[in-house]
């Protein structure tokens, strides 16, 4: 008998799924949080030059009436507004005594470097570590970097070790460890320990949203699998705004990152509060186990099991699954073979390979990047965050309305077009935060379909480690968005010109690939080379 048979007698969604389905979902916020924490904590604070001669460096404030004499603006255009350059001020006049601030004290025409600063109300680790200046900000960059290789390497190690240890303890585990890195990270005596936890954190994070998903799926029966997929990334969306407005109250990385971590240590009840994945049980032959949660899921849901479900637990007569499934090579090598069979499959692979990439790099790229445009840093990255919840709305309803692959192209190509449109600046602060919001919710809309659209074009051989390969390069693409802000700093309209050329290639590349909106799975090479 299917697992699935069973739960249309206990329930697809019963009572008792929901409960456990949001017990899953609360940890999610947090992992979101400590997802893009490093924003804020790695931040650029409002920081310049100490002026010894006007100021004492243990009162001195960010904004003083004496700047415009004593440091040069950093804006081009000196009509525009004033603000101090970060780490050059204009020479001294030796002729005057040492706390003299008057006007001619300062050479205008002769610039100088410092070595103290004096930063305004924020405080990241750029204060505590003193990684100040142009020179050093790739230090930032690498913090950025080195978050989404931790993400890269844990999602491969836990998916393993959920397979081989169960999705329970391994979920709990690097929600765990996710905590004490995360409270460890905020009292790092320096910047290498710093890098360090920086990495463990993102490690931990990487496993508790795709084992949540795995849970959560488990969980329900054939018709409810989409909208608990839905659901969590709900939760991931708002977990990452709540980033945004905690970091707008603290000002301060300590307390931001202790408040995504330090929470998380609760959830060590969930081993006594969520069960185990029955499928999982049953797929380990652990029948009595899996018999017990099923047991307790029909009383919860108020619902009698019939005696031939109940009789299945003692028999060889249930599988976790309709049947059980082949097993198949997932060797590169071998999955490279299968593909070289076919050069249609060779192109349309290359372009997922693409298109995984680019959607992952504009995706984290673009969150980056939300605190540099115009108006409140804070609040644009949490509405930045937020409209994720209507992209994927929008992605599942087009693609099971209108296909898989104009949704897809459609979300790129307007995601290219608002980047593009936000080149040039306006001027009008809500004109460039609203292009910005709408090229979010669109790559987060194409992000919704790729997974999808993947699967159902690669043949059963190769499917698992088709999207396996698929999304491990577009780690790739995640851990060099922390870079772009760096080179916006040389062309300030970098980032975004990057961010709508790959976005058009993308979405100009994806007109390549098949429609499979309620195709039949292909088997064989034959049959996905016939799409």
């Amino acid at each position: 008998m299917d697992f699935d048979d069973i739960l249309l007698e206990l329930g697809e969604m019963g009572a008792y799924q929901i409960k456990i389905y949001l017990l899953i979902c609360l940890p999610i916020i947090f992992s979101a949080a400590n997802s893009l924490t490093y924003v804020f904590v790695a931040g650029i604070p409002n920081y310049r030059c100490l002026i010894p001669n006007c100021e004492d460096a243990s009162t001195a404030e960010y904004k003083a009436d004496f700047l415009q004499m004593a440091i040069p603006n950093s804006i081009d255009n000196p009509s525009d507004k004033y603000v101090p350059t970060q780490c050059t001020r204009f020479e001294l006049n030796g002729t005057f005594p040492n706390d003299t601030c008057v006007e001619q004290v300062f050479l205008r025409n002769l610039v100088e470097k410092c070595d103290k600063w004096v930063f305004d109300n924020e405080r990241t680790v750029v204060n505590d570590f003193g990684i100040t200046c142009l020179e050093n900000e790739w230090k930032l960059s690498l913090a950025g970097g080195a978050h989404f290789l931790g993400i890269l390497i844990g999602s491969a190690v836990f998916g393993f070790l959920a397979d081989k240890f169960g999705r329970k303890l391994i979920f709990i585990f690097c929600i765990i460890f996710m905590s004490v890195t995360g409270v460890l990270q905020s009292i790092s005596p320096n910047y290498p320990f710093f890098l360090i936890l920086l990495f463990a954190n993102a490690f931990g994070t990487a496993g508790v949203y795709p084992l949540a998903f795995i849970l959560g799926v488990e969980l329900v029966g054939r018709s409810k699998r989409e909208i608990t997929a839905i659901v969590l990334n709900y939760f991931y969306a708002v977990g990452e705004a709540l980033v945004g407005l905690f970091a707008w109250v603290y000002q301060d990385w300590v307390p931001l990152q202790l408040t995504a971590s330090g929470p998380c240590l609760v959830f060590l009840c969930y081993y006594w509060l969520i069960p185990e994945s029955v499928r999982w049980l049953l797929a380990k032959n652990r029948k009595l186990k899996a018999k017990e949660i099923v047991i307790e899921a029909a009383r919860f849901n108020q619902v009698d099991l019939s005696e031939m479900i109940m009789m299945s637990f003692e028999t060889d007569q249930i599988n976790p699954d309709v049947a059980p499934p082949q097993k198949v090579e997932k060797s590169p090598w071998i999955m490279i073979k299968y593909i070289f069979k076919s050069k249609k499959l060779v192109v349309r692979f290359i372009i997922i390979i693409i298109v995984w990439t680019v959607n992952a790099f504009v995706y984290y790229g673009l969150s980056i990047n939300s605190v540099n445009i115009s108006g409140n840093k804070y609040l644009n990255f949490s509405l930045v965050c937020l409209i994720e919840i209507p992209g994927y709305t929008l992605s599942w309803i087009s693609m099971s309305k209108f296909g898989r692959k104009p949704t897809l192209v459609i979300s790129f190509l307007l995601c290219g077009l608002t980047c593009a449109a936000n080149i040039i600046p306006s001027g009008i602060t809500w004109v460039e935060v609203t292009l910005f919001l709408i090229g979010k919710l669109s790559i987060t809309s194409s992000f919704g379909v790729v997974y999808c659209h993947t699967a159902e074009m690669l043949p059963t051989v190769i499917r698992s480690g088709g999207v396996g390969t698929a999304s491990t390069t577009a780690r790739i693409g995640s851990t060099l968005a922390p870079f772009v802000p760096l080179i916006g700093k040389y062309v300030q309209v970098l980032p975004m010109i990057l961010f709508a050329g790959v976005s058009i290639l993308a979405g100009l590349l994806s007109l390549k690939l098949p429609e499979t909106l309620g195709s039949k799975l292909p088997e064989t090479i034959e049959e996905a080379d016939n799409l």
